[in-house]
């Protein structure tokens, strides 16, 4: 590698800084157990050092100035990291790369995690860099972005380098996705049925949700056999909705029951025992054991298929694991290859087929195309479509209002922790009417 003529080699992340090259990575990157300022000054600790002591006061000060110059005052550089949710902290990384005034950013499908605000900070952040004579690596399945902010483009597959195009004005997302694909999308893409109707029974409600300031008296149904889509901007409250739904977050109110039993939903242990699914957003960190293997996150709900007893047979427990992955075509070497080793799109196929093993009757999936490329998502849309078909029911939530609008048999338009309104499917429903009811 070369870096502006020069031999380019670094051996770590400290030493890449230091040439002027600051990355931010797909999924988290700051550090439990050290706090807001500490993270966004990693590495840069000698600036506020005093006779050989580091000035927290020093360190806090300056990161309460970044905060706040960003429109993120509401964080309290002291706190310790963990307290705050995904996208915040994917802020603070983005606040701490442009703190080393890089010569070239590497944004590694940040946007994902990020709200419209947030997003709208980043491409601010782009631009000033690109004016100042920096570059940027853009790397996004967003094609729609990558359209909107690239010079040029780059596309790999499978590994391998595709091509370079101009982004001169001729080019569209259906040029980008057959050099991704390297032929036409073919089939299906979304649904395509239109006035189905869904089955009176009704698998889930939830009665009168509250949680803190997030969500005030929120109520639900889901039928059997139906995708029911959650919309809203990021902030809304669907995503702290969705782990109530899945009794990972306690409610200060409100009750979530399944008839007709009307069995309560108050823990994970007594989702996962009514066949309950859930797929997180933050998949690394919620939905996956990522220093594991394949086998160890296909199997943890499924020890009933390979145990005897007290007993596991390894092997049932390797031809149950390879079965599951093979079945969805998990890109892999074997399924005892680490987790982590896999892409974002292989890592949310094993995050999904654990719950098809276990056969599970309702499916809460949270953002569950997220940083995964065409291909890969057309894969899961079929998926959602032949679990529906099984009578399965699913809870969609997504930033994509295409991908909400395109799925969903009914969708739940969230704003400020309430339901602002209830769309049908139809042909003719678009974007414009989501929106309308989430601003």
């Amino acid at each position: 590698m070369e870096l502006e003529g020069t031999p380019y080699d670094p051996a770590s992340l400290s030493q890449a800084v230091a040439a002027g090259v600051s990355m931010i990575v797909q999924e988290s990157g700051t550090i439990n157990g050290l706090s807001v300022a500490q993270n966004m000054f990693l590495g840069n600790e000698n600036e506020f050092y005093t006779h050989g002591i580091c000035s927290r006061t020093k360190m806090n000060k300056k990161a309460g100035e970044w905060l706040k110059q960003y429109g993120l005052s509401h964080i309290d550089p002291s706190e310790e990291v963990s307290l705050y949710d995904f996208e915040e902290r994917k802020m603070l990384e983005l606040l701490k790369a442009m703190y080393n005034k890089p010569r070239l950013l590497i944004v590694d499908e940040t946007t994902t995690a990020l709200s419209h605000t947030g997003r709208d900070v980043l491409y601010q952040m782009i631009s000033d860099l690109k004016n100042r004579g920096g570059s940027v690596i853009f790397i996004s399945h967003d094609l729609a972005e990558v359209l909107k902010l690239c010079d040029t483009i780059t596309v790999f597959r499978d590994g391998h380098y595709v091509d370079t195009v101009t982004n001169d004005g001729s080019l569209n997302e259906d040029i980008l996705k057959r050099l991704m694909i390297g032929r036409e999308l073919e089939g299906r893409y979304y649904r395509d049925d239109y006035g189905t109707p869904v089955l009176e029974e009704i698998v889930l409600r939830a009665q009168d949700l509250c949680l803190n300031r997030r969500l005030k008296h929120v109520s639900l149904e889901l039928h059997k056999g139906e995708i029911l889509g959650l919309a809203g901007l990021s902030e809304c409250g669907m995503h702290e909705l969705a782990k109530i739904l899945f009794g990972a977050c306690k409610p200060d109110g409100g009750t979530v029951y399944l008839p007709p039993e009307n069995r309560q939903i108050t823990s994970i242990q007594s989702a996962v025992a009514n066949d309950i699914a859930y797929v997180a957003k933050n998949r690394d960190r919620e939905s996956l054991m990522s220093a594991a293997r394949i086998i160890d996150n296909i199997s943890i709900v499924n020890m009933d298929k390979f145990c005897t007893g007290p007993f596991l047979s390894p092997q049932k427990e390797y031809r149950f694991a390879d079965e599951q992955a093979q079945k969805i075509h998990v890109k892999m070497v074997s399924v005892k290859q680490n987790v982590s080793d896999l892409s974002g799109g292989n890592k949310q196929k094993v995050a999904l087929v654990k719950w098809i093993a276990r056969d599970a009757r309702i499916l809460i999936l949270d953002c569950p195309t997220r940083g995964i490329d065409v291909k890969v998502k057309a894969d899961i849309y079929e998926l959602m479509r032949s679990l529906k078909e099984e009578g399965k029911s699913i809870i969609i939530i997504s930033e994509e209002l295409l991908e909400v609008i395109g799925m969903s048999d009914r969708i739940l338009v969230m704003k400020d922790g309430q339901i602002a309104g209830e769309l049908k499917r139809r042909e003719d429903l678009s974007e414009e009417d989501v929106i309308n009811l989430m601003i």
